[in-house]
């Protein structure tokens, strides 16, 4: 067997790992040939394709480093029109793909089943997002790591905030998913969490704060760049046609700085973490979780289980049906364990 891996949409911890776990299995077991498509979905659009041949010691070394030494691209749309998808087909037959393990998100894995669907490219999907807004997978590699770096980010915030006696609003990443907000806000001990999720009420923070005035002097607010006020539209920093993620957000902080800084004694700064959470080394848990996705990959190869997602669920390492995931997002439930949790301990969400 010929087969073709890839890494799409934005970059995370982890990915080199996967690589190598995909690679190294596939070798081991004496079956395959492996290629690397450079760029995402980009490189398989390309006339030329961009491709690589991914070797034993090709692949050696990668497991600690952050990003992907595949190149990626969260723009590259493989349907975006007839001629596009006509050349990914046209490549795939020249380069002998008998199998494509495509590594990313849900836009990603949207992707890889409109192609198998459309042209019959046989795909394997790996779950990757720092968001982990994949829907059927209850950990996605990438996110551990992201939670870290946004709880040093907040911890860092709070020695200012408590010295100066301010109000410190953190954007974290997240899209319509409260998942990285959620978790990085408790572990840094966050006294407001906004989340997409949950609207918020201006009233029932702008009470928060004040009564932290009188009592700490000092306010931590950990937002998500897709929640927003009751009645508001989201923040959007950007469209970019074509992409298969038209609409990017981002700059939610800013809006809340400026509605609270007039009701409040305390001055109101904002921090948005952007592209700082998805750099660095990945963490432990995301090295080893990204080693057994990328092995199972590898298994699902091998079985000829063509379609079909890796996953994680109740601990256990599986795989679902890829069009389960596709255009799908896995947000925070209102009732998720974790903000009841929050609410007895007195964590404010913004709800009035």
């Amino acid at each position: 067997m010929r087969v073709g891996v890839l890494t799409g949409g934005g970059d995370c911890p982890g990915l080199n790992a996967v690589i190598r776990a995909v690679t190294k299995s596939l070798i081991h077991h004496g079956r395959c040939e492996v290629i690397g498509i450079e760029d995402g979905f980009d490189g398989l659009m390309s006339d030329p394709p961009r491709v690589r041949p991914l070797d034993w010691d090709g692949v050696s070394g990668i497991l600690h480093t952050g990003g992907t030494i595949l190149g990626t691209s969260n723009s590259a749309n493989p349907l975006r029109d007839e001629a596009t998808t006509r050349q990914v087909a046209r490549n795939a037959r020249e380069l002998g793909l008998d199998m494509l393990v495509v590594i990313g998100g849900d836009g990603t894995m949207s992707l890889a089943h409109g192609l198998q669907r459309r042209i019959g490219l046989e795909c394997i999907g790996v779950p990757k997002t720092i968001d982990n807004d994949i829907a059927n997978c209850e950990r996605s590699f990438g996110f551990d790591t992201a939670v870290a770096t946004a709880t040093e980010g907040l911890r860092r915030i709070e020695s200012t905030a408590y010295s100066h006696h301010r109000v410190m609003i953190v954007e974290t990443m997240g899209r319509h998913a409260g998942w990285l907000a959620l978790e990085s806000g408790m572990a840094a001990g966050a006294d407001i969490i906004l989340l997409p999720e949950i609207d918020f009420d201006l009233g029932s923070i702008i009470e928060r704060c004040r009564e932290r005035e009188r009592r700490q002097r000092y306010t931590i607010i950990c937002i998500g760049e897709g929640a927003k006020e009751t009645g508001a539209s989201l923040t959007v920093r950007e469209h970019v046609a074509g992409s298969p993620e038209p609409m990017r957000l981002g700059g939610v902080a800013n809006v809340l700085r400026e509605r609270l800084q007039p009701h409040l004694k305390s001055e109101v700064r904002a921090t948005v973490l952007g592209h700082l959470q998805r750099g660095g080394d990945p963490t432990p848990f995301d090295r080893v979780l990204a080693t057994r996705f990328g092995h199972h990959a590898a298994e699902l190869v091998i079985a000829g289980a063509s379609g079909r997602m890796v996953t994680l669920q109740c601990g256990a390492i599986g795989s679902v049906a890829m069009s389960d995931v596709a255009n799908v997002q896995r947000t925070v439930p209102v009732d998720h364990d974790l903000v009841v949790t929050g609410r007895d301990i007195g964590i404010c969400f913004g709800e009035r």
